[in-house]
């Protein structure tokens, strides 16, 4: 910072003493630019604050209300982070898929290696609703349908977490993807279910169920690790009385292709009425302006 405020003021004086011709202008102009781009670098630093920040993540989505409309919905959504994962520096592998009964999916979960990976998806938990001409009603009639998502960072000291075989409910069968070479003909994928908390978590990707269950052992350990803490906080939050609104459960932004288009974020109040280029992945502007809304909160 020191280095930066030298060279600002540097900049200041350096415009004080000019004679202000045009060449000498366009030069400041240069050097303008370049301080601008530090000014930048420097907000965005300061957006990443949070303790798990630069972890890698595991981002699940999970088919609401709706019906077919809602799986379909899941799937649009599975397809949009894809999309933008597939533009960006980060590595991710499809951990689980449960396909829908007559169209798009139940569940998917996505692992995302790479650096401040939760921070930057941490802006996607919630409940994301759709609204739009049904392609699966006859009448053509207008639908609303919800899809949740969640996004929790991956902890690799989780040794505090013990978790005994008979707190567990294992469930293997038959891996269901979109078809081709990478869906398993074996039954390897695997369900853990711990039976005290009622959390469950999957895993596909890797060809052999040991490996499936260390995964997902793994994910289950992060889990319990973030609820144990979620608890603490309330508990402390109970003796002093306070009343925070729940993370799960609440719509965080709307895409609306019916009656007209818009894509809006409820807590920054960011509009695109581009839809179709943020299901295609074009998300980043949501991420930049929550990790901003972030911050003020965690200043207020």
């Amino acid at each position: 910072m020191t280095g930066l405020e030298t060279d600002l003021n540097e900049y200041l004086e350096l415009l004080e003493i000019s004679n202000e011709d045009n060449s000498d202008l366009i030069d400041f102009g240069d050097e303008l630019k370049v301080l601008e781009a530090r000014l930048e670098d420097l907000e965005d630093e300061s957006l990443y604050i949070g303790e798990f920040d630069v972890n890698n993540a595991v981002l699940t989505i999970n088919a609401g209300a709706g019906g077919v409309d809602a799986h379909d919905w899941a799937e649009m959504l599975l397809r949009m982070y894809s999309r933008y994962l597939q533009s960006s520096d980060y590595k991710f592998e499809i951990e689980e898929i449960s396909q829908g009964e007559e169209a798009g999916i139940k569940s998917a979960s996505i692992r995302i290696e790479g650096y401040r990976a939760y921070a930057n998806f941490e802006s996607e938990r919630g409940v994301h609703r759709l609204v739009r001409i049904s392609p699966f009603d006859s009448n053509k009639r207008r639908h609303t349908s919800f899809a949740g998502v969640d996004v929790v960072p991956l902890i690799e000291q989780t040794e505090e977490i013990q978790i005994q075989e008979d707190e567990l409910r294992v469930d293997v069968y038959r891996s269901s993807g979109a078809g081709g070479q990478h869906v398993n003909t074996t039954d390897s994928a695997v369900r853990l279910t711990h039976l005290p908390t009622g959390l469950v978590v999957a895993c596909q990707a890797e060809r052999s169920q040991l490996q499936n269950k260390l995964r997902a052992l793994e994910l289950l350990k992060t889990k319990l690790l973030l609820k144990k803490r979620d608890d603490e906080i309330k508990k402390l939050n109970d003796i002093r009385g306070e009343q925070h609104e729940a993370g799960w459960g609440r719509q965080i932004r709307s895409y609306v292709l019916q009656p007209y288009q818009l894509v809006k974020d409820a807590r920054t109040n960011i509009e695109i009425g581009n839809v179709q280029n943020v299901l295609d992945g074009e998300i980043n502007i949501f991420i930049k302006e929550y990790l901003k809304w972030r911050r003020q909160g965690l200043n207020d």
